[in-house]
């Protein structure tokens, strides 16, 4: 006979199950971005520095490309941000499953982290479009998705830098730093209310480091060492006690890098 009770207790452990989930997706996404490393490494100049796009289709074939791009796109952006995420995402399915007096909500919470990830979802499609574009206008390098001009990338980096000491940023930090107090303000029940929450949270999330993202194009799009520093930078401003001080120090560093490229001095022999 099935021991109903003991499954009903497995159910209203979600926190586990969804945090299980949640580590689940992103450490499938960041091996995708290794194999993708693995397979092209071996072609570039710095082995496991930067990666040229071999697989990716031809940008004269506008659909193929963008599409290609989009899934490059999109599963970094999962294995960057959603670990960042994964407190805020937990937290609302504890709370879900408390205004349903301790049902299993599992069905809310995915919505819920599948409308973050669906703001994310159009930040990809956006960037892949600017990155097909830039590509086609030969201001980015169609081998390692990168600008050529060092003076382009400075002022890229005083872009980013400025906008860590901006008062939108600290705010859209301070809402991704203080999950209850997001949930508790955002709140709303049911299913829509699970998406427009996930949708609030990702706008906020996108506010807090959508500068940080077009760096890349400083670094090299899929340039695997420059996805995980930054990936660990995002991490560490959201969830360590000092998070907003390293995220204005960062900031001055990248604004004085970037000033130093600006005025023409060169960074390497």
């Amino acid at each position: 006979m099935t021991d109903w009770a003991a499954i009903d207790r497995l159910l209203l452990r979600d926190r586990w199950i969804v945090g299980g989930c949640v580590a689940a997706i992103a450490v499938l996404a960041w091996l995708w971005l290794w194999r993708e490393w693995a397979a092209m490494a071996p072609d570039t100049s710095m082995p496991g520095m930067e990666m040229p796009s071999a697989e990716m289709a031809s940008p004269s074939d506008p659909a193929a490309y963008l599409a290609s791009a989009f899934v490059m796109w999109f599963l970094m952006m999962i294995a960057m941000m959603l670990p960042s995420a994964a407190q805020m995402i937990m937290l609302y399915g504890g709370l879900a499953r408390g205004a349903r007096n301790g049902q299993a909500l599992l069905a809310p919470t995915s919505i819920f982290a599948g409308a973050y990830l669906t703001v994310w979802g159009v930040f990809s499609a956006l960037a892949a479009l600017a990155q097909w574009l830039l590509v086609r206008s030969g201001a980015v390098s169609e081998i390692y998705l990168a600008f050529g001009n060092q003076r382009v990338c400075g002022a890229l980096l005083i872009a980013a830098g400025l906008y860590q000491a901006t008062p939108l940023k600290r705010a859209c930090l301070q809402n991704c730093r203080s999950p209850m107090s997001f949930l508790m303000q955002f709140w709303r029940p049911g299913w829509a209310g699970a998406a427009r929450l996930g949708l609030t949270h990702g706008i906020y999330c996108l506010g807090c480091c959508a500068f940080l993202m077009t760096l890349l194009f400083v670094f090299g799009v899929m340039n695997l060492v420059w996805v995980a520093t930054l990936a660990l930078f995002v991490l560490a401003e959201k969830v360590l006690p000092i998070g907003p001080l390293v995220g204005v120090a960062a900031g001055v560093v990248s604004a004085l890098i970037g000033l130093v490229m600006v005025v023409g001095v060169p960074l390497s022999a």
